[in-house]
């Protein structure tokens, strides 16, 4: 439509905008990539309008913890990681937080090969092993953890790399000066220190020398202890209670991720936690090859098991948009804002009959399940479920009827 103000008008949808802390019944015009305004009956025309009747408008959703580098160099026998675009604009996902794939040795060709011409907006974070997760070889030499040269990396790239992050370090008996039970950990803490960045630890407590007490009493505020409710950890004390240790910790600003992955949620520690008010701060799929068909699946499969758990739906979308974008340092993300970048989500609230799956096949049953029926990108329209604002073929205009035909 010639003269329109708007280049995409998102009519009489229901706006949820934790940021901004709006919950209503409204329309989002969009112009030049940003959001222009959020009002209820936009008068000013545009050039395409859609009837968001029925659907939940969210600021495009954030997946701070997934594995986004297919072309990783130094995995040649097997596929481990996702291409965003391909798995993230379906399920409503405009940003995702690639988590310590690669080191500071593979930094640049992650950044060239797929930050930067991803539809999806990547960020990422740095490993501290400078190989990255290499069969997880490279994650156990800490002669790879060189924490200054880490550091450097996320300082100059300090609007993509957020944060630093260690992972699958499996030190054992006899330890030594170089290999000692906290080796990881405290490069990472070092690394972070330096870039003035946070930390984000994957973990396994399998050593008395190395216990998960340990490891939460080292983080620092604004830290990010991801697989929260794994089976490894001990969520619940013997009475069934969730650990004091734990409570403390996110009383001092300890962040608590999700990170659901292939085996890292359980409903045996998510449920009874929930229940006591032990809540993540965010959630996120740890998305790898190996998890897409299963329990994962996508961010709002598990969007769904917390809605079917008791989480509200605003804090469920708070959850997956303005938690991450603050807790990464992008506060300009996850929001609807105007004159911010014009990534929007449309999503369908379905009631029925649904079960979910734990990464131990345990099922949870429940009734909603979250649908995603059109993603916004920078302002233009990368998803599309249902065909929302195309007209009817029998009723399409004349260019539809000659080649090539498309309108």
């Amino acid at each position: 439509m010639e003269n329109a103000k708007y280049d995409l008008l998102l009519r009489n949808g229901r706006v949820i905008d934790p940021a901004n802390r709006v919950d209503r019944r409204a329309d989002v015009a969009i112009r030049d990539g940003k959001i222009a305004k959020v009002a209820p009956d936009i008068a000013e025309e545009a050039a395409k309008t859609i009837d968001a009747d029925g659907l939940i408008v969210t600021p495009g959703l954030i997946d701070c913890h997934c594995h986004v580098y297919p072309t990783f160099p130094q995995e040649p026998d097997k596929l481990y990681n996702i291409n965003a675009d391909a798995h993230m604009l379906q399920s409503g996902v405009t940003t995702v937080i690639d988590a310590g794939t690669c080191g500071w040795r593979d930094f640049m060709r992650f950044k060239e090969t797929v930050i930067d011409v991803s539809e999806v907006r990547v960020l990422a974070m740095i490993n501290i092993a400078a190989g990255g997760m290499v069969r997880m070889q490279s994650e156990q030499e800490p002669s790879e953890f060189n924490a200054a040269v880490a550091a450097e990396v996320a300082r100059a790239y300090g609007d993509i790399v957020v944060a630093i992050k260690t992972a699958h370090y499996w030190t054992h008996k006899p330890f030594t000066d170089e290999h000692r039970p906290w080796t990881s950990v405290d490069a990472t803490l070092k690394a972070g220190e330096l870039a003035g960045k946070p930390c984000m630890f994957d973990f396994y407590p399998w050593l008395p020398e190395r216990p998960y007490q340990g490891l939460i009493e080292r983080m620092r505020p604004g830290d990010i202890h991801t697989h929260m409710y794994a089976q490894q950890f001990p969520v619940l004390d013997e009475a069934g209670r969730v650990s004091r240790f734990l409570r403390e910790a996110k009383e001092r600003g300890v962040r608590f991720d999700l990170g659901h992955g292939a085996g890292s949620f359980w409903f045996r520690n998510a449920v009874p936690a929930y229940r006591q008010g032990f809540v993540p701060d965010t959630l996120s799929s740890d998305l790898y090859m190996e998890n897409i068909h299963g329990a994962a699946l996508n961010l709002l499969n598990i969007m769904s098991k917390y809605l079917c758990i008791g989480m509200p739906l605003e804090e469920t979308i708070a959850r997956t948009t303005v938690e991450p974008a603050k807790q990464f340092g992008h506060p300009e993300l996850g929001a609807l804002t105007p004159g911010c970048c014009a990534d929007v989500t449309l999503l369908k609230l379905h009631e029925g009959e649904f079960g979910y799956a734990d990464c131990g096949n345990a099922r949870l049953r429940g009734k909603w399940r979250l649908e995603c029926k059109m993603t916004v990108r920078g302002g233009k329209i990368a998803f599309n479920r249902d065909a929302l604002g195309m007209p009817d073929w029998t009723d399409a205009p004349e260019a539809y009827w000659t080649a090539p035909g498309i309108i």
